[in-house]
């Protein structure tokens, strides 16, 4: 079995469960999973874990993601795409180039974003985009996003090339739509690119039959990135005995005693040393836990707890462990070691 995140290119007119699907039939293993959706109509960046790397689904679902898409003013649908039903059209003769952007830049921050009708997303056990082929609308709540940048990279009105890194749960039509609705016009997404996931961009990514090459080939390993090398961030500390491997092996916390008391100290002097890269660090490792929410790690306190990698005395990755001051001991937060 083949365990690790593979960066996959997905083609327009896949659904991301079409990848998982095709993915389990080019490798012959049912372990694979995706790490987050994106629209038939998308293409781009989709990391899919492979193995033991499933246990990183959740949070990667939780990183940054970068897209490039095309917004369409004067047009409004109800899907918020170019799929869509037309529901009105407006002339955007009247427009120019300073407003939309004033208008488009007005979205870079913090903002409430109300999910669309034709999404995953469920109300009372239903998915939306079920019960919007239904004719049905129903009340969303509205969500906080945040919008980490947005560059205009191109203006032919009424269409506009946008580069938008936002945080997990951005809708791009939404915000194509939302920025349509700010100008008076209505707007829409005609294209949409996904060009990075975390560490994932798209320059790196694999299509299916260039996988399914490399597979043939026996060449597809240095594809693949390791389950550990997703928090190569972190330190490492390799067991050197028996004693510490059997409670690795069987997931239970150590004490602080089996790592050398000036290492820790190392350790978290480089921590308290570095404070915006210690939160980068906390940032990343936090994710590792499903449905923890992404925050600064300051606001939360935890600037300053100390997360490593931890291998078996024979450098097998078992996990990341955090260490509990008050009780002197390393506990683990996530295990990857078993389940082949």
């Amino acid at each position: 079995m083949i365990h690790g995140i593979i960066n996959i290119y997905k083609e327009p007119g896949y659904t991301s469960h079409d990848v998982v699907a095709k993915l389990r039939g080019i490798l012959k293993q049912k372990k694979i999973g995706h790490t987050g959706t994106l629209d038939p109509a998308a293409e781009g960046v989709l990391p899919v874990c492979l193995g033991k790397g499933t246990k990183l689904c959740d949070m990667m679902t939780d990183k940054r993601k970068t897209y490039r898409a095309v917004m369409l003013l004067g047009i409004e649908t109800d899907t918020q795409d170019t799929t869509g039903t037309v529901l009105f059209e407006r002339s955007t003769g009247e427009l120019t180039e300073e407003q939309v952007r004033e208008a488009v830049l007005g979205f870079i921050g913090h903002y409430e974003q109300i999910p669309p009708m034709y999404s995953a997303l469920k109300v009372n056990g239903k998915k939306l985009y079920e019960l919007a082929r239904q004719g049905k609308e129903v009340e969303r709540k509205a969500r906080p996003v945040e919008i980490y940048s947005l560059e205009i990279e191109n203006m032919d009105l009424p269409r506009v090339t946008m580069s938008v890194n936002c945080s997990k749960g951005t809708y791009i039509r939404t915000l194509c739509h939302d920025i349509g609705k700010a100008l008076g016009c209505g707007g829409c997404m005609e294209k949409l690119v996904r060009t990075k996931v975390d560490r994932f961009e798209i320059a790196e990514s694999l299509r299916l039959d260039e996988v399914e090459k490399l597979a043939a080939s026996g060449r597809l390993d240095e594809k693949i990135v390791p389950v550990d090398q997703m928090f190569s961030s972190l330190p490492e500390f390799i067991s050197q005995g028996e004693e510490l491997d059997r409670l690795l092996h069987n997931g239970n916390f150590f004490s602080r005693d089996f790592i050398p008391g000036t290492l820790v100290d190392e350790w978290m002097q480089k921590l308290q040393g570095d404070p915006e890269h210690a939160a980068e660090k906390v940032e990343d490792a936090k994710t590792i836990e499903a449905g923890v929410s992404r925050g600064s790690a300051e606001e939360d306190g935890t600037a300053q707890e100390l997360r490593i990698r931890v291998y078996d005395s024979g450098r097998r990755f078992v996990g990341i462990y955090s260490y509990v001051e008050e009780e002197n001991k390393w506990k683990p937060k996530k295990i990857f070691l078993g389940g082949d």
